[in-house]
């Protein structure tokens, strides 16, 4: 039978009004008593389960969106690949994920499973949660966002309890699901701060990104995959490394945004020099200010030293940051 910590859980799932929590705990007493050969009876609460979800009512998904649980942020991106500056690697490897996870069905049909646990790899704005959009856009999908900050907590088995509401999740509906900030999930399973529940915790993680056959598309990022155990990496079908965007790359970023504002003659280049070691995030905020400046102003003719003053600002910004860590 279930025991007293299930029960209570059922208990307070269902008191909150968590269906989701209540499913994941009635799913986990079916498994123990099949364990212990209570087959018909496993077979009896999963069938009620599954008849439980299939009524459930669908709720429309609107951009900032939050589900009943708190654990996900729900939002229909419109954002493309082609809105990303992207090395042909990268991109390439995009491609044929947005291909195989679109004839996932096909695929299936003849033994073969599409690409759908991605790791993102690189530094703070490098376009890791951009790309996540860009494929729940290109898919058509709608993106979940994994608010880690309510999935870990202090209490023992919550943390894992709550990651597997999250996959049970991932295989009921079809979406992007996105865990930003992996690495806090995702630890060195040999450091020193690491015991007990950290452990258990990311053992239920690995499992279940290893045994998840849904139809979803499971996006992780980590901005420090040194930070990160050897084994999380074979549980991903694809790796996608992110860098700070070159020269060239900088030069495209603020040329496409300012185009329209600025002279034909304007020296892109020299400027794109100047913002190097800067983030395709940075570069963008610097591109914002100075269509601003050139809305604000009200001002006949475009002025360079808006854009070098922008650029100045960031790269201080930029270098404080750095300090500070």
């Amino acid at each position: 039978m279930a025991s007293s910590a299930q029960l209570k859980a059922l208990l307070h799932a269902h008191v909150s009004g968590d269906i989701e929590r209540f499913r994941s705990v009635a799913l986990q007493v079916a498994a123990h008593e099949a364990k212990i050969g209570h087959v018909k009876l496993a077979e009896e609460l999963r069938d009620l389960v599954k008849k439980a979800k299939s009524q459930q009512q669908v709720v429309s998904i609107s951009k900032g969106q939050r589900d009943s649980s708190g654990l996900l942020n729900i939002s229909s991106p419109s954002t493309k690949l082609s809105d990303l500056i992207l090395d042909e690697e990268s991109r390439s490897q995009l491609d044929r994920i947005i291909k195989e996870v679109s004839h996932i069905n096909e695929l299936r049909s003849h033994g073969l499973n599409a690409r759908r646990k991605i790791l993102l790899v690189g530094p703070p704005g490098t376009g890791k949660t951009y790309t996540a959009a860009a494929l729940s856009g290109e898919l058509g999908y709608p993106l979940f966002e994994v608010r880690l900050d309510s999935v870990i907590t202090k209490f023992m088995g919550e943390t894992s309890l709550k990651l597997r509401q999250i996959f049970d999740s991932i295989e009921s509906v079809r979406g992007v699901y996105f865990f930003d900030e992996f690495d806090a999930l995702g630890a060195d399973r040999a450091s020193g701060n690491d015991v007990g529940e950290a452990r258990r915790v990311l053992n239920s993680l690995l499992t279940m990104i290893e045994q998840d056959n849904s139809a979803s598309l499971i996006i992780c990022a980590t901005n420090y995959s040194e930070l990160l155990d050897r084994a999380l990496f074979r549980r991903f079908d694809d790796v996608i490394n992110y860098h700070l965007p070159s020269a060239q790359n900088i030069e495209n970023l603020l040329a496409r945004r300012l185009k329209p504002y600025a002279p034909a003659r304007l020296n892109w280049k020299a400027r794109a020099a100047k913002a190097e070691g800067l983030s395709a995030a940075d570069v963008k905020v610097i591109a914002d200010d100075v269509v601003k400046e050139v809305l604000l102003s009200k001002a006949t003719k475009f002025k360079t030293e808006w854009l070098d003053r922008a650029i100045k600002e960031r790269q201080q910004v930029t270098r404080s940051q750095r300090k500070s860590r």
